[in-house]
């Protein structure tokens, strides 16, 4: 018996030597890469905060533009809006992109507006943001354009896939209405009306049809006239209405 406890008492200091060595040799790499984990923690937390923090800046510094085109001051609106441009932090300087196009065609710069519009369709890497960039500059061109101009921005988002299909569809329509083409705007209108649930989208698309019953292109009995109210009859005065965005 006292042989066996000298035996395993040998055994369990060889062990114990075995581990201390294999402390010793080892431990470094051990302690390091606990080190290194604890220090990605750190700097993935610290880089998450501050990119938080710059993203709150951003979102006020965005919130005082709406506020200088509230009171009617563009041009610093326009200043605000370019500072966050090329300072802001996540996905507020796209945001700014979109209002600064809008704050300059309330502005009557449609010029300057339009090519704010197709820069954000050629840099935009978010096929939804570049369609919504392509309608809003269609309807901006439905007054100050061709029908070409219109039809080579929303044409290709006048599609059952696209979700903007019937803004798109609406602008295209009060540019063929606008270019004399009734019988294609009639089409444009219906293919709205017959898609869309929203009663004030359907009673837009009403006035519409409704003008062109007038004009003998859309027989009584279709949708448009159900409408009770006066047809819009000035393209213009129902773009700003049919934009889903920015002004």
């Amino acid at each position: 018996m006292a042989e066996d406890n000298i035996f395993r008492e040998v055994d369990e200091e060889l062990c114990s030597d075995r581990m201390r060595a294999l402390w010793r040799r080892f431990a470094p790499y051990v302690i390091g890469a606990a080190v290194a984990v604890v220090a990605v923690v750190a700097l993935n937390e610290a880089w998450t905060w501050y990119h938080a923090s710059k993203a709150a800046v951003s979102s006020d510094e965005l919130y005082v533009a709406f506020d200088l085109v509230d009171g009617g001051d563009l041009a610093a609106a326009q200043t605000q809006l370019d500072m966050l441009i090329a300072d802001g932090s996540g996905s507020y300087p796209t945001l700014a992109e979109f209002r600064k196009a809008g704050v300059l065609a309330k502005d009557s710069k449609i010029d300057e507006a339009v090519a704010a519009y197709d820069a954000l369709v050629n840099t935009q890497s978010n096929q939804r943001l570049r369609e919504l960039a392509l309608v809003l500059g269609g309807f901006l061109m439905i007054d100050n354009g061709t029908l070409a101009d219109v039809d080579s921005r929303v044409g290709s988002v006048a599609t059952d896939a696209s979700p903007l299909r019937n803004a798109a569809r609406e602008a295209l329509g009060l540019a063929q209405y606008k270019a004399g083409d009734l019988t294609a705007a009639q089409a444009s209108f219906e293919a709205v009306l017959n898609d869309v649930t929203q009663t004030t989208t359907r009673n837009r698309m009403g006035y519409y049809l409704a003008q062109l019953q007038s004009q003998g292109v859309v027989a009584p009995a279709a949708d448009a006239a159900t409408t009770t109210e006066t047809p819009a009859t000035d393209a213009s005065a129902t773009t700003t209405e049919a934009a889903p965005v920015v002004q």
